[in-house]
């Protein structure tokens, strides 16, 4: 009898435990950015297989019930002065800075939303082997600030699929900035860098001696 007693109490006990469980299983992270590079795993890239079309995106956003999709919602966030929303989630007026260029832009529809690590590069870089679902969720991912940036069309057009490696932001101001906001993302993704681009960061991470990476891994 004392047994069967005992044995409900551990049950019991170990039935409320996760309830009060309180740590975060996602804790963000600090770094200077010489640290953080040296936390990318470094492999070969290969974009065989790849297409656009393997990263569903932009889908109903963060809020399905606002009638906004990805691209509207990163757009009313990253807004300066926010537009006037209208039927449909249709944008006017608002204003934004796109720090890539340093440029100020007064309408929606001569924005791009960047992906701070392109599709195609994050495919080479580990999302290939990735299912649908985690791709849709990195090509709509807003839950970190950096992963996502309106940017002036021509801006973005002119990175297109480059990394760090190729392609840094014209304005050379905000250059430490992208490095960080790159090497930020990749390591949220647990994506890999190839030797030229490791380093080119590592030659930035030179150059920016005060600048640091903050991640969250994603979920």
């Amino acid at each position: 009898m004392l047994t069967s007693v005992l044995r409900g109490l551990a049950a019991a006990s170990l039935a409320v435990l996760p309830l009060t469980a309180s740590s975060p299983a996602h804790a963000a992270e600090t770094l200077p950015l010489a640290e953080a590079v040296t936390r990318l795993p470094v492999d070969a890239e290969s974009r065989d297989g790849y297409s656009r079309d393997a990263f569903r995106h932009w889908n109903t956003g963060d809020d399905p019930s606002d009638g906004c999709n990805t691209r509207a919602e990163v757009l009313l966030a990253e807004a300066v002065e926010p537009p006037v929303v209208g039927a449909g989630c249709r944008l006017s007026g608002g204003r934004w800075w796109s720090y890539y260029d340093q440029v100020w832009v007064t309408s929606a529809s001569g924005l791009d939303i960047d992906h701070m690590v392109p599709l195609a590069e994050s495919w080479d870089s580990g999302a290939s082997a990735w299912t649908a679902q985690r791709r849709e969720a990195y090509a709509n991912d807003q839950g970190a600030e950096a992963s996502l940036v309106a940017v002036t069309a021509r801006s973005n057009r002119s990175k297109a699929d480059q990394d760090a490696a190729e392609w840094l932001p014209p304005a050379a101001g905000v250059q430490c900035r992208y490095v960080a906001e790159w090497v930020a993302t990749k390591l949220r993704w647990s994506l890999t860098a190839d030797e030229a681009e490791v380093t080119a960061l590592n030659e930035a991470a030179a150059d920016c001696l005060d600048q640091t990476v903050t991640y969250e891994p994603a979920p």
